[in-house]
């Protein structure tokens, strides 16, 4: 009888690391500020999109910010498909079940200077997260119709 050959168990850190290099080709072609407009979209900092884009790092990309990246990226219908194929890898299960087809579009907003780096980050982190809470309140009543 033929021996079988059993696959070793793939490796979590190479596979986070695989759909990373994905983002990390895609944002090699995009202009410098890219980076920023991820931290300042999420609502988090630079060092934070630093860790979630660099293969290096073994930190996951939280699904919940999957499709922001992807818009703000200009990810191709080929390097979507390679991006989310590798992570459904690395993350069986943490997909969501549809995609939204609701494209993002950027608006500048305003806010004050606190006068306090850490206040200021918790102002951006807050307005961040309403937007992204309202948008999902209008994804919802949409489907609905």
């Amino acid at each position: 009888m033929g021996k079988r050959h059993e696959q070793a168990p793939a490796d979590p850190a190479q596979l986070v690391a695989d759909y990373k290099t994905v983002l990390q080709r895609v944002l090699d072609r995009r202009p410098s500020g890219t980076r920023q407009r991820i931290a300042s979209t999420l609502g988090k900092n630079r060092s934070f999109v630093t860790q979630i884009c660099n293969p290096g790092y073994p930190t996951p990309i939280p699904a919940a910010h999957l499709e922001q990246i992807m818009e703000i990226c200009h990810f191709s219908a080929v390097e979507r498909q390679q991006f989310l194929t590798a992570y459904d890898a690395a993350h069986p299960g943490r997909l969501p079940l549809h995609e939204k087809k609701t494209r993002l579009r950027v608006h500048t907003v305003y806010l004050p200077d606190l006068g306090d780096e850490a206040k200021n980050r918790k102002l951006d982190a807050l307005v961040g997260d309403f937007l992204q809470r309202l948008g999902d309140i209008l994804d919802d009543e949409a489907g609905q119709d």
